[in-house]
């Protein structure tokens, strides 16, 4: 499996602290933020690894990561020209991907856990896509694409929901695909945010039922805000800490 993570963006949530920087070169605790994602898709043995970044600030993203050698995975660059929304990013990595199933993160996901057994378990399943859950906060909730369930299975999942679903389970920026997921996007319209909206990817494949969910047992965040960019330094902290004992 090949991997992508999705730095571009314009950071205007984080607003002025990327007025100068891409908002995945910012500091979570005592490393970059783009780290986390890396080290996510390194642990689950995925080491050809596209990254897509926006325009602004490619040079330091380029200049940060190099060509992949110092974290023993290998980089290739593709370059937004202006944001689009997810699924708009994730068309630039057809030629990357080829034939292969590969996996999808943002960059500005923290993760606590390994995600190997979900890589594995869609490595060697049939489903053309498998999307991570959490079971988060209803305020995280409303910011986020949301899952709802019927036992196990996803029926649908609705884009920042005034009222989430019971159990707020969120789709979190990881996702699985076949390469078929080229084919979905060129049918997509734009939303009313005149993006392309990953929650209409996941519902197409869910229609089709060909989408599975794993469940994190873990801690997840986006630290793409000032709060959860705080929060997300104040957790690192504690568990860089609890480990070091």
């Amino acid at each position: 499996m090949k991997g992508i993570i999705l730095a571009g963006g314009t950071g205007s949530r984080l607003f002025p602290l990327t007025k100068v920087t891409n908002k995945h070169l910012l500091p979570i605790y005592d490393r970059p933020m783009i780290y986390y994602p890396i080290q996510t898709l390194k642990s689950a043995g995925i080491q050809d690894i596209l990254v897509i970044t926006g325009t602004h600030h490619a040079g330091d993203v380029f200049a940060l990561l190099g060509s992949g050698q110092e974290f023993g995975v290998h980089f290739t660059y593709r370059v937004q020209d202006k944001p689009g929304g997810i699924p708009h990013a994730i068309a630039l990595a057809e030629g990357f991907v080829g034939n292969d199933k590969f996996i999808s993160i943002n960059g500005d996901n923290i993760l606590f856990e390994s995600i190997q057994p979900f890589v594995e378990a869609f490595r060697n399943g049939n489903e053309k896509s498998r999307i991570l859950l959490y079971a988060g906060t209803t305020e995280e909730a409303k910011r986020a694409g949301v899952a709802v369930l019927k036992g196990e299975k996803v029926m649908q999942v609705i884009e920042k929901p005034a009222q989430p679903p019971a159990g707020n389970w969120i789709a979190i920026g990881a996702y699985m695909y076949t390469p078929e997921v080229f084919d979905v996007i060129r049918t997509l319209k734009p939303s009313k945010r005149g993006e392309l909206e990953i929650a209409d990817v996941h519902n197409h494949f869910i229609k089709t039922h060909s989408l599975k969910a794993s469940k994190l047992r873990k801690q997840w965040m986006d630290a793409g805000t000032i709060e959860e960019l705080h929060r997300a330094n104040s957790l690192v902290q504690k568990t860089s800490r609890g480990k070091t004992k």
